[in-house]
C-alpha cells in the first residue's frame, strides 16, 4: 500500500534538511523533491557570503601576531620580574653592608600621608581580571556565528545539509593548535564552493588548504632526497597520504599497500605554507621545491614523473575518478542521510551515478533525492547534536544573538563544532549518540525555561512534523503541565531526535 503523499514529503524534508521554519511543511507539500533540488541549484549554492570574515592565509596571520604580542608581552613580564627580583638582591646585599640603615619601608616621614583621593580598591583573595578571548577563538566564534545563521536561515537546508557532510568527510580538528582559526575558513574555501560541483575539484582544494596541511602534519614533510630532507636527515610524514587513500578517496581496504601510502606520501612533499612571519602571504599554500621528493613515483599500478606540484595533482585527479572511491562515497552518502544499513540498491545507484558523471556532486545528490529507497525507508537515523540543535531553532523560530551557548550545546552533547576526535570525523551511525540522550534532556530544558510561556508546543509540532506526528506525542504534548515543560518534551521526542 502507499505511503500518504504528504507524510513522504514530510519525511523527505526531514530527511534531507532541517526542521522546517515556522510555517511548517504544507508549503513544501506539492513537490518536495523541487524544494530540495532548486537549492542546489541556487548560485553560490551552501556558500556562506561574508565580507568581515577573514580567509585562511589572513586567519593564520592575525593568529600569528596576536601570538607574537602575547609571547612578547611574556618576555616583558619575564624581564621586569627578573630586574625586580635584581634589585631586592642588591638592597638585601646593601643592608646586610650597613646594618644602621632602616629596612625597606620602615623608614617614615612626618610629611608622607595617604593620598585619600585615590583610596584602595578592596578585591578579593582569588579575584582575576576578566579574561578576553583570545583572536584564534574570537575567529572561531566567529565563523561559527555565520555557519548558524547559513543554517537557520535556509529555505529546506539541503544544501547546508551536504556543506555539514563534506566537512566532516574531509574533517579537521580545531584541536590542533594553530588550525582553529582556519576551520571555518577551511569550510568556506575548500567545502562550500564545490558541493554542487565536481569531487575532483572539492579534493583538490581540500588536499592544499592550510587547515589540512597542518591538521595532518604536512606542512613540515621532506622527502628523504630532497634538498631539506638530505640536509636534516630525516621528515616523511605519512599521515595525510595515509588518510587520502583511506578516508577521503578510495577508503578502508581498497587495493593499496604501505608501499603506495609512502610513494604517495613522497609524491606531495612540498605541499606546505608561506612562513607566517610574511607579512603579505604567510599561512597560504605553497609548493617548496627544496622539500619535494625528486624522481618518478608508483602509486597504486602507475607510475607518475616528477613534475613538481603537478605530480601530485596529478594522483588526486586520477583518484577522484576511480570505482573504489565511488563506491566509498555513496556507501557514506546513503549511510548519512537515508540509514545506518542503507539498501544496497541505493548505493548501487549512487555509486554509477558518480562513475558516469565523472564525480558530479550536484548529479550525485540529485540521484540521492530521487531515489525511491530515499522515500521508503523507515525513519530511525538519530540527528546528530548540530542537526538537532539547528533542527529545534529552526521550529521555534528561536535567533540567538549569542553563538557561545550553542558552541557549548555541541560540546556538551559530544560533537564539539570543527572538533572530530579523528581525521575520519564524527560517527554517522545512530549507536554512536545514544549515549547522549541525558544530555539532550538537560539542553532542551535550559531551552524550555529560556523560551518561557512564548511557544506554543502543539502548534509547532503541528507545523513542524504534520503528518509524521504520532498520536503518543500528541497526547503527552496535550498532558503537558506548562509550555514549557510541553517545548522540552518535543524537544525530546521521536519526531524531533530521528529523521
Amino acid at each position: 500500500m502507499a505511503l500518504d503523499p504528504k507524510i513522504q514529503a514530510a519525511t523527505l524534508l526531514h530527511r534531507f534538511g532541517f526542521a522546517p521554519k515556522p510555517g511548517g511543511l504544507a508549503a513544501f507539500y506539492k513537490d518536495p523533491r523541487a524544494a530540495l533540488l532548486a537549492e542546489l541549484d541556487k548560485p553560490n549554492a551552501g556558500q556562506i557570503i561574508n565580507d568581515d570574515l577573514l580567509s585562511a592565509g589572513e586567519a593564520a596571520r592575525a593568529s600569528f601576531d596576536f601570538r607574537q604580542e602575547r609571547k612578547a608581552e611574556r618576555l616583558a613580564r619575564r624581564a621586569g620580574d627578573e630586574m625586580d627580583r635584581a634589585g631586592a638582591r642588591e638592597a638585601a646585599k646593601n643592608a646586610a653592608s650597613n646594618p644602621m640603615a632602616a629596612p625597606l619601608g620602615e623608614a617614615k616621614s612626618e610629611m608622607a600621608k595617604p593620598d585619600m583621593a585615590t583610596p584602595p580598591v578592596p578585591q578579593a583573595a582569588d579575584a582575576k581580571p576578566k579574561q578576553q578571548p583570545g583572536v584564534p577563538q574570537q575567529i572561531y566564534l566567529e565563523e561559527a556565528r555565520a555557519r548558524l545563521d547559513n543554517a537557520l536561515n535556509a529555505d529546506v537546508g539541503f544544501a547546508e545539509r551536504l556543506a555539514w557532510f563534506w566537512s566532516n568527510h574531509f574533517c579537521v580538528s580545531a584541536d590542533k593548535g594553530q588550525v582553529r582559526p582556519l576551520c571555518g575558513a577551511f569550510e568556506r574555501e575548500a567545502i562550500r564552493p564545490f558541493i554542487a560541483g565536481k569531487f575532483v575539484d572539492m579534493l583538490m582544494a581540500v588536499e592544499t588548504h592550510p587547515a589540512m596541511l597542518l591538521y595532518l602534519d604536512n606542512a613540515r614533510s621532506l622527502g628523504p632526497n630532497s634538498v631539506a630532507g638530505l640536509r636534516q636527515g630525516k621528515g616523511l610524514n605519512e599521515n595525510l597520504a595515509r588518510e587520502i587513500l583511506e578516508l577521503h578517496t578510495l577508503g578502508v581496504r581498497t587495493g593499496y599497500s604501505q608501499d603506495d601510502v609512502t610513494s604517495f606520501a613522497k609524491v606531495i612533499t612540498g605541499w606546505s605554507i608561506v612562513p607566517l612571519k610574511q607579512p603579505e602571504n604567510g599561512g597560504e599554500f605553497v609548493f617548496n621545491a627544496r622539500m619535494h621528493e625528486p624522481g618518478p613515483q608508483h602509486v597504486i599500478d602507475r607510475d607518475y614523473d616528477d613534475r613538481g606540484v603537478e605530480q601530485g595533482r596529478a594522483v588526486l585527479a586520477r583518484l577522484a575518478v576511480h570505482p573504489a572511491t565511488a563506491k566509498h562515497i555513496a556507501s557514506k552518502l546513503a549511510r548519512h542521510f537515508v540509514s545506518d544499513a542503507p539498501p544496497q540498491a541505493l548505493v548501487d545507484r549512487l555509486a554509477k551515478r558518480f562513475v558516469d558523471s565523472g564525480g558530479d556532486l550536484k548529479a550525485v545528490s540529485r540521484e540521492l533525492v530521487v531515489a525511491p529507497e530515499a522515500w521508503d525507508a523507515p525513519r530511525t537515523k538519530m540527528r546528530r547534536p548540530g542537526e538537532w540543535l539547528v533542527g529545534a531553532l529552526r521550529a521555534t523560530g528561536i535567533a540567538p544573538s549569542d553563538v557561545r551557548p550553542l558552541v557549548n550545546a555541541q560540546n556538551l552533547l559530544g560533537e564539539p563544532l570543527w572538533r572530530p576526535p579523528a581525521p575520519n570525523g564524527f560517527s554517522d551511525d545512530s549507536a554512536a549518540w545514544m549515549d547522549g540522550i541525558a544530555q539532550r534532556l538537560d539542553v532542551a530544558n535550559q531551552f524550555a525555561r529560556r523560551t518561557g510561556d512564548l511557544i506554543d508546543p502543539q502548534a509547532v509540532a503541528e507545523a513542524s512534523f504534520g503528518p509524521l506526528l504520532s498520536k503518543d506525542t500528541q497526547e503527552t504534548l496535550a498532558r503537558a503541565e506548562s509550555r514549557q515543560q510541553g517545548v522540552a518534551l518535543l524537544l525530546m521526542s521521536p519526531e524531533m531526535q530521528r529523521r
